[in-house]
């Protein structure tokens, strides 16, 4: 190999993203330093956080630079070393971006055994989404056995883990998610207890009707009419962990009408970001590998094939059409 491919963000998308707001460059592959390492990225992580990072608009974190590596999740393997921590054939997962392949310092990355965990599952159900689920729901929304806890996009990478891990706690789990076989895959492999399809038009209706106790905790990716119907059937002392709002994510007014709620049931609300609480991954971490490892811990995984691929699946990811974790797999 002398060349490699990478997807740059070529331009700020208004609105929906479109195709053309990436570009596909072929570049050479450079040579590495003392206490550098090139890395052979396996996979890409697709996530809904990276259309706001599109944007130039205040966030927590810096834009995405133009004309340079789109942002992402990788997990690869090392073809290159010159740092102390790290051999030749050692599987990595780090930040690395929609590239091929990638030179980095060691900074931010991690070696993976991939001996009874698949390489993939490092950035879903053992990665960044799993550990936002675990996060929100321990530290947040702390449910007890028998309260009834509501998860938004429940069949994606984050709100599967987190009503898996809400069941062995033994709490009611009410999952919502978009059309029939979502719902299906939620209650029946998942073992949520019930599962509201957002699309069938009674959202409302069908959620009073999951919830007949009302709702003790909800864990929020949605935002919006869905975010709104749950704040409607909260119990007095709530906990809402507010993890996404891909409902406004293209700059749609996306009102809460029922935001008076948070006031009169008493609801403590908190947004929060999974990577500023580093001190919290290893026992996170520790436990969902365990999980996975043990067969406790179901996942589920859309895999788009190839680097070019991946502007397309990414704008299907934000239209709700992946199911489970949405990953690039590179050749």
């Amino acid at each position: 190999m002398t060349t490699y491919q990478r997807i740059v963000l070529a331009s700020r998308p208004t609105g929906e993203v479109q195709p053309d707001n990436f570009r596909l460059e072929t570049k050479d592959i450079p040579a590495i330093k003392d206490g550098e390492l090139l890395v052979r990225n396996q996979y890409l992580s697709l996530d809904p956080y990276m259309r706001g990072r599109m944007s130039t608009n205040k966030s927590y974190a810096a834009p995405q630079a133009l004309d340079e590596t789109m942002i992402g999740g990788t997990v690869g393997v090392v073809l290159e070393s010159k740092h102390p921590k790290f051999a030749v054939g050692d599987t990595v997962v780090g930040t690395l971006g929609w590239t091929e392949v990638a030179v980095s310092d060691g900074t931010m990355l991690r070696k993976v055994d991939t001996t009874h965990i698949p390489a993939s599952a490092y950035l879903g159900a053992v990665g960044m989404p799993g550990m936002t689920a675990w996060y929100g729901l321990n530290q947040i929304m702390a449910p007890k056995a028998g309260e009834t806890v509501v998860v938004s996009a429940a069949s994606g990478a984050v709100g599967s883990v987190v009503g898996q891990l809400a069941k062995l706690k033994g709490c009611r789990v009410v999952g919502i998610a978009g059309g029939a076989e979502k719902c299906a895959y939620v209650v029946k492999e998942l073992g949520f207890d019930a599962c509201v399809d957002y699309k069938a038009g009674n959202l409302q209706d069908d959620l009073a009707a999951a919830t007949p106790d009302g709702i003790d905790a909800i864990f929020e990716n949605v935002g919006g009419a869905v975010f709104d119907a749950a704040l409607a059937r909260t119990n007095a002392f709530g906990r809402v962990a507010l993890c996404g709002w891909i409902a406004g994510y293209n700059g749609e007014p996306t009102p809460i009408d029922n935001a008076r709620f948070i006031l009169t049931n008493r609801l403590t609300v908190r947004g929060f970001i999974v990577s500023e609480q580093p001190e919290f991954w290893p026992q996170g971490l520790a436990e969902l590998g365990s999980l996975v490892a043990t067969g406790k811990l179901a996942f589920r995984e859309s895999v788009a094939e190839g680097l070019a691929s991946a502007p397309d699946a990414f704008i299907g990811l934000l239209k709700g059409r992946n199911f489970g974790k949405q990953l690039v797999k590179l050749g």
